[in-house]
């Protein structure tokens, strides 16, 4: 009932840029925070960026001042924008959100399927 679809990924040179995009579909349930993930194989997943519902953001010390996380709730969207991107941002990025429903009970932490970023030196 819940779906999250990211896109925006691809291959970028090193000091590029990049948007990841996060749009979700089905119940349109409340969001308490959103955030994106990054992996890279063997490592765990760990956290780039995260949004609440009250407007705090959360950055990863990797990411802080490159990064910027925002939504548009008018088109049911999270964005990451990544601007000078280095080789070791090179990962598979994940969004995530955990909705609440109207009386603020937890719904579920859902993920997108991940979108590959790839930072060429």
């Amino acid at each position: 009932q819940v779906r999250l679809a990211e896109s925006g990924g691809g291959l970028v040179q090193a000091g590029g840029s990049l948007r990841l995009s996060c749009t979700r579909s089905g119940i349109l349930f409340r969001i308490n925070t959103m955030g994106w993930w990054r992996q890279v194989p063997g490592k765990q997943r760990e956290l780039v960026a995260q949004l609440s519902s009250g407007g705090s953001t959360v950055y990863s010390d990797a990411v802080k001042g490159r990064f910027t996380i925002s939504r548009e709730d008018d088109k049911n969207t999270m964005y990451l924008q990544m601007s000078n991107l280095a080789p070791e941002d090179t990962a598979v990025y994940y969004c995530n959100m955990d909705l609440r429903d109207t009386g603020n009970r937890p719904i579920g932490n859902f993920w997108g399927q991940g979108t590959q970023v790839t930072v060429s030196s």
